[in-house]
């Protein structure tokens, strides 16, 4: 046992095959991948990396059980996310501007910068993680757990290290895949909508989801 943790290497593999399976914050970085390259996706898989840190706080110090255990909670903050994942989608698709001329250092810190809030912001309106981390990590942390919020941190702080790694292989693979497809203005245009459609879809699907508390 380490730190109040039972079990800790069938945690670490379960939390990798977690990890492993694409669900939406995969979708979401891929997307940006495609669509803006790898500096985008890098800053995509850490502004989800971030939102997950502060889903693990608020599970720690137990904000997150309200969520779960209100059902109009839970719906407002699912709808908030959707809503927030198909007006990113809209605009996507709707924009018809074309690659502009080498922006400044300025701008492109901006631009990413941007881009990891939408990160944060996709993940911590996803109200199925902050169930899902009240679910999962629990199961790991010891009774005799002298001190059960850190046993909590603590894996919650595992779970992230490895789901940022394979987010970040997964922006290095999707932009490498894209930088083959960006020399023309047309398939950077489709790329674009591409991405439009799958924050779209995303919302969508999170408008739908159902979770029994």
């Amino acid at each position: 046992m380490i730190a109040g943790i039972d079990n800790p290497l069938v945690f670490l593999g379960a939390g990798i095959l977690l990890n492993l399976y694409p669900g939406p914050d995969t979708l979401y970085i891929i997307g940006r991948s495609l669509a803006q390259g790898r500096g985008a996706g890098v800053c995509a898989a850490l502004g989800i990396s971030s939102g997950a840190l502060i889903h693990t706080l608020l599970g720690a110090f137990g904000l997150s059980a309200v969520l779960a255990a209100s059902a109009s909670a839970f719906t407002t903050v699912k709808y908030l996310g959707a809503a927030y994942l198909i007006y990113q989608g809209i605009r996507l698709i709707l924009d018809r501007s074309v690659p502009a001329a080498p922006r400044s250092n300025g701008q492109i810190r901006s631009g990413l910068l941007r881009i990891y809030r939408q990160g944060v912001l996709t993940n911590l309106l996803n109200p199925k993680v902050a169930v899902f981390f009240l679910a999962f990590l629990p199961q790991f942390i010891s009774v005799s757990s002298p001190n059960k919020v850190l046993s909590f941190i603590l894996l919650g702080l595992i779970f992230i290290t490895t789901g940022t790694i394979w987010c970040v292989i997964v922006a290095l693979f999707s932009s490498a895949i894209a930088s083959r497809l960006h020399d023309s203005g047309r398939n950077t245009g489709r790329l674009r909508q591409i991405n439009g459609l799958l924050f779209m879809l995303l919302g969508l699907k999170l408008a739908v989801i159902e979770v029994d508390l």
